[in-house]
């Protein structure tokens, strides 16, 4: 009995991870006590920090919060950080979980709208290199003032569904859950398989213009990442200011990614450039008429109300008529209060997507507090600070753009902006010289991080979906495409950064 019980503890200890993860973990979590009785508080917090990031490279294995929350509980333990150091934290980060909680879920019922617009877009425009731009410009400006993950999950829902009605049509099968099927290609003929071949191609370009749109948009407002809100408070800019502030980095690297979109379509680089097969188009516009046509006027009325809701929120940011998350509850009230969503289950459907991600945040916040209270990157703090204001910003870009590729984008600002504004608070450094590295550090953070899913929280949620695998969109293959946005957008933001600020 004993061993039957052990045997379970250890299936059900995270999950489905691989055995060698879970041992790496149980590895962790028994040498970190040693290691502070041996070395002292600082070289184990060294190591917790590692630990953390270890977890969240390894998110596509199991997700860091069960992982880094073990790591957080026993840095409490261990008396690296206390629980009051990490209330400190979460109420600095507080309009940020109000953000995750409100905006997100308050977006999800702006859906229907979305989807009917990136459907007409992938339907109606037949130039491949318009269509690509589109999807990248759309996303873009979509994302500065809606969230980018939920403006994702729409380019994912509809590139989903267009690919479930001709994987249907292709290989006969009579209902809809089969064409979901990634190993459902057997029987199709071999000239609609060479078809379906380019559809894949096509789409997994459109959704990586897509993710990167995302980025470039999220990059330049308060609202497009979860740390520009952060980072904006530190700093003490609304809306306008911080687009402002933003604008000398940001706008070169935006001209970067379009103009990086076109080339790379135009030479069909990197597995780019890949055009709608004549036969895909044909059963994908018969299928979207069929939908219009059956439309009802309910369904039309939804989609000019959240029309109404869109229009109202940018203008709320806009004017910063109250925070962040209480614009989005009042979103949620507005749109589903005039289009009949009114039961609690349904509503709760909306807060799925962002409280999972809500809750690591918090987990940030205990490992953040625990660099706070160790004073982990004081020399690398020192360090910049012994440079000349003018080096300061960049060297600032490059070191948090690295820790971005590898971590998460959100825990890296974090460090680093709480740190900077110490720096601020202690007369280290000047009013102006904190914006600047304010403006590097969410520039930084944002463009640098596309080179992996592991920076971008946009880029995991896509690679995650249960349309990556149907495309053929691996690990590698979003690495290699994301690669010349990277080059690109990445040295026209350190050109402003050196030169603009």
């Amino acid at each position: 009995m004993p061993a039957t019980i052990g045997a379970a503890f250890w299936r059900n200890f995270l999950g489905n991870s691989p055995d060698w993860y879970k041992w790496l973990i149980v590895a962790f979590l028994a040498a970190n006590p040693v290691l502070l009785a041996v070395a002292g508080p600082l070289v184990t917090s060294w190591a917790i920090l590692f630990e953390f990031i270890m977890t969240l490279m390894m998110a596509l294995r199991c997700y860091p919060l069960q992982p880094g929350g073990l790591l957080a509980i026993e840095a409490v333990l261990l008396g690296l950080v206390t629980p009051a150091g990490i209330q400190r934290e979460i109420e600095t980060g507080l309009p940020v979980i109000l953000l995750l909680m409100f905006m997100v879920a308050g977006i999800y019922f702006l859906r229907e709208m979305l989807v009917f617009t990136f459907t007409k877009l992938l339907i109606r425009v037949q130039s491949r290199s318009l269509l690509a731009f589109l999807f990248v410009a759309i996303g873009a400006l979509l994302s500065a003032f809606l969230d980018a993950l939920t403006v994702l999950a729409v380019m994912i829902t509809v590139a989903g569904g267009f690919y479930a009605v001709y994987h249907r049509v292709a290989s006969g099968k009579p209902h809809y859950e089969e064409a979901h099927d990634p190993s459902a290609d057997e029987g199709i003929r071999e000239v609609d398989r060479s078809d379906l071949e380019g559809f894949r191609a096509h789409l997994r370009s459109l959704l990586m213009h897509g993710a990167v749109g995302t980025t470039i948009g999220g990059v330049c407002t308060l609202v497009g990442e979860p740390q520009n809100l952060l980072i904006g408070k530190e700093a003490g800019w609304e809306f306008i200011r911080f687009a402002t502030e933003m604008a000398p980095v940001t706008i070169p690297a935006v001209i970067a990614g379009l103009a990086t979109c076109l080339t790379v379509e135009r030479l069909a680089w990197f597995g780019y450039g890949t055009s709608v097969p004549v036969a895909v188009r044909q059963v994908l516009l018969e299928f979207e008429q069929r939908e219009s046509a059956q439309m009802t006027p309910r369904q039309k009325q939804v989609i000019v109300v959240q029309a109404i809701v869109a229009i109202l929120l940018v203008l709320a940011l806009g004017f910063h008529v109250a925070e962040i998350g209480v614009i989005g509850l009042g979103i949620i009230v507005l749109a589903t209060a005039f289009s009949g969503v009114v039961e609690e289950s349904r509503l709760g459907k909306a807060f799925e997507a962002a409280l999972p991600f809500t809750a690591l945040l918090v987990v940030f916040f205990a490992i953040v507090g625990v660099i706070h209270q160790q004073h982990l990157f004081q020399p690398f703090l020192d360090w910049v600070l012994q440079l000349d204001s003018g080096s300061q910003p960049i060297a600032m870009f490059g070191a948090s753009g690295l820790l971005s590729i590898v971590s998460d984008n959100v825990f890296v600002a974090t460090i680093y902006i709480t740190e900077a504004k110490e720096a601020y608070l202690a007369g280290a450094i000047s009013q102006e010289q904190f914006g600047a590295m304010a403006v590097a550090i969410n520039t930084g953070t944002n463009i640098p991080s596309i080179a992996t899913p592991n920076g971008q929280a946009a880029f995991l949620f896509l690679l995650t979906s249960a349309l990556a695998p149907l495309i053929r969109l691996s690990y590698f293959r979003m690495v290699w495409m994301a690669l010349p946005y990277l080059v690109t957008m990445t040295a026209a933001a350190a050109l402003g950064v050196l030169y603009l600020l």
